[in-house]
């Protein structure tokens, strides 16, 4: 399996095939709470703009789109996290509140994976720079020897 990373490809495989084309299992989660490093306290938040902007770009493209109070990525918000049953998640963050549509194309491109994760190539900008981690499934932990 090719990855975006140096790691030995079994380090990285999930035991949980993942499925291709299948828009039904992805799920966009922004934090709602998000602002960006000098933003006042402005109701609605950044997060909240971000929020609306991707639901609506999401109901467009058949993505389920969630909100959550806090990511806890505050001093690099605004946050999302694209999450895929049995696949490994991706949390975004430093994204601004019109990025709904950048969220809604990885969600996309996570999507048509056959590997299970986000190919690199292909992802809008700000969900390149904007990585902030890869969590694995809990199937893919290896024990420590």
């Amino acid at each position: 399996m090719k990855s975006d990373f140096s790691e030995p490809a079994d380090s990285l495989s999930t035991s949980i095939p993942c499925e291709p084309d299948a828009l039904d299992s992805v799920t966009v989660v922004v934090c709602s709470s998000c602002r960006r490093p000098g933003d006042g306290d402005d109701v609605p938040r950044p997060g909240s703009r971000l929020a609306r902007d991707a639901a609506q770009a999401g109901a467009e493209a058949g993505v389920r789109v969630r909100q959550v109070a806090c990511l806890g990525n505050c001093k690099r918000g605004l946050s999302a996290a694209i999450l895929r049953e049995g696949c490994w998640s991706y949390v975004f963050g430093e994204l601004q509140p019109g990025s709904g549509e950048d969220l809604i194309a990885g969600a996309a491109l996570f999507a048509r994976s056959e590997d299970g994760f986000m190919p690199f190539r292909g992802r809008p900008e700000a969900l390149k720079r904007g990585l902030i981690a890869r969590i694995p499934t809990y199937d893919s932990l290896k024990e420590i020897p």
